[in-house]
């Protein structure tokens, strides 16, 4: 009998401690909500470090830079970071392949990223995100995806000396199937030739969702392979029709606060670990229509909500 208490004693500790530490994972994203800078992109330019501070005042811990560091030198960038309380783990201001390569990285580390893109050296590094180069004209065939993907693995082989990881962002485009298949995506092929270890996928969920993809059903195909996320939001995605292409599929969005729109951020953040989550930021393009920090602070405040 007290064998068996004592099994039975040490079972629901070790459930308790397991769940304990589920809860545990689960609550530290609402402590570290970042923001991509291409939401405030209309402030940065007149005062960078001003708006940073505003940014960090709403209580955002992350930031992810979309067009430049402000003319300053990393070690420079890195200490006004950390007088705001901020860390940029992912940066869309990549660097340029060529002699200055290992010069930029190692600035890089200097900041604290930890996933980069890289330009140069042919394809679209980055998967479409702001500083890729622009697609073929007569638009993307396997053979070019399979390049590309070639190109963000040799990337990653550069970057990964330097304790870093290639990102590959999407938009809409990057599911719509090739010509002339009913079956075979640009993004599918991105994740099938790959290689987990060097190349991260930075899934813009909103952008995702408006093409019409299953997020949970995304991690639980590929598990793992999500560590960045885009945190977006918008409206006009259930009245979509499977017909339409994915350049009428972005049109028809629009793109609103965290919490405003129509992706339900409560069941894909339970299944962050699936995912392989390490860092999120929230993004709104078109914020800069309205007040961008108060769209900035609306989608924080809803997102922790969710989080809480």
């Amino acid at each position: 009998m007290n064998r068996r208490r004592f099994l039975s004693e040490v079972g629901a500790a070790g459930a308790t401690a397991i769940w304990a530490g589920k809860s545990a994972y689960a609550a530290d994203w609402k402590s570290q909500i970042g923001l991509e800078l291409y939401t405030v992109r209309n402030l940065t330019p007149k005062d960078y470090e001003g708006t940073l501070a505003k940014v960090a005042e709403i209580g955002y811990k992350e930031v992810e830079p979309a067009s430049d560091y402000a003319g300053m030198e990393p070690k420079q960038f890195r200490a006004m970071l950390d007088r705001l309380g901020l860390s940029m783990p992912s940066t869309h201001v990549g660097a340029s392949e060529g002699p200055g390569l290992e010069k930029q990285l190692e600035g890089f580390q200097i900041m604290g990223i930890k996933y980069t893109e890289v330009r140069g050296g042919g394809g679209r590094a980055g998967g479409g995100g702001r500083g890729a180069g622009p697609r073929p004209q007569t638009g993307p065939t396997e053979e070019s995806i399979k390049r590309q993907a070639d190109q963000l693995n040799k990337h990653g082989e550069m970057v990964k000396k330097f304790g870093m990881k290639m990102l590959m962002h999407n938009h809409t485009g990057e599911f719509a199937f090739l010509e002339g298949s009913t079956t075979k995506r640009p993004y599918d092929i991105l994740l099938a030739d790959t290689d987990p270890s060097l190349v991260a996928m930075q899934l813009d969920i909103g952008w995702a969702s408006v093409a019409g993809q299953n997020i949970l059903e995304m991690f639980h195909k590929n598990p793992g392979r999500f560590e960045l996320w885009h945190v977006k939001d918008a409206t006009g995605i259930k009245d979509m029709s499977p017909t339409m292409t994915q350049q009428e599929r972005q049109r028809a969005a629009k793109l609103v606060p965290v919490g405003m729109g129509e992706v339900d951020y409560k069941p894909i953040f339970a299944k962050a670990q699936q995912a392989g989550l390490k860092h999120f930021c929230i993004e709104q393009d078109n914020a800069i229509e309205g007040d961008s920090l108060g769209a900035s602070r609306t989608s924080f405040d809803n997102l922790k909500r969710m989080l809480s």
